[in-house]
């Protein structure tokens, strides 16, 4: 039997989506599997290396990055507790992870090897349909990543994201947890580019500025 409180994670995991604890202890009963526990500031990947394990986030956060075209590293996302992470790359021809992940905390991995995450597939059906919604949830995302990079303007861009972020933060006020250079980077733009781009929503009427907090006032002029 699986530990209460480890079950309590893995039931937020997308691959356990609308399954109860006793679904998924029973599900994983048969299933060979092992905790891992990572330092402050472990490397979880380097890019390049291949994805060898399908793992699930217990506690604490990780960081990945990936150098950007100016040689910096860029912090592309933070994955937390109940994250499957790159489940997308596990059973790919090349599965080398794309981007570096540190540890930003302590952490503990909830890992399966390939062959055991196969056998889980094979024997669970609400398991199986989950991994296959979220490649496609995956791939959906994706390809609106590659639209937004390559054809939507600067001023586009820092519209989409504007209106995202407050989309997930459930309010007009948004609070920004990367600096003015790192959100560039993410748009593949030069950091001057958004710095003019909000400046001229301001000025319009669109935003207000305030540091990392930025609150959209008319979104008809972004």
């Amino acid at each position: 039997m699986i530990e209460t409180e480890l079950l309590k994670t893995l039931a937020t995991c997308k691959l356990f989506a609308d399954m109860s604890e006793t679904e998924i202890d029973i599900a994983l009963g048969d299933i060979d599997y092992k905790v891992v526990r990572y330092k402050k500031h472990d490397v979880y990947s380097l890019s390049g290396i291949p994805l060898r394990s399908a793992d699930i986030i217990i506690s604490g956060t990780l960081t990945a990055q990936m150098t950007a075209l100016s040689g910096k590293s860029v912090n592309i996302s933070t994955l937390t507790p109940g994250t499957f992470i790159a489940p997308a790359f596990l059973f790919a021809t090349d599965n080398r992870m794309p981007v570096s992940v540190e540890t930003n905390t302590t952490v503990v991995i909830f890992r399966m090897s390939k062959e055991a995450m196969l056998q889980l597939i094979d024997v669970n059906a609400k398991v199986r349909m989950n991994y296959i919604r979220l490649i496609s949830d995956i791939d959906v995302f994706m390809s609106r990543k590659v639209r937004f990079l390559s054809l939507f303007s600067v001023k586009e861009k820092v519209a989409y994201f504007l209106k995202e972020k407050a989309r997930q933060q459930q309010s007009s006020t948004i609070h920004l947890s990367r600096s003015r250079q790192e959100i560039a980077d993410s748009f593949g733009i030069q950091k001057f580019s958004l710095l003019r781009v909000l400046s001229e929503l301001v000025e319009c009427g669109a935003i207000a500025v305030d540091g990392k907090t930025i609150t959209i006032l008319d979104a008809t002029k972004m």
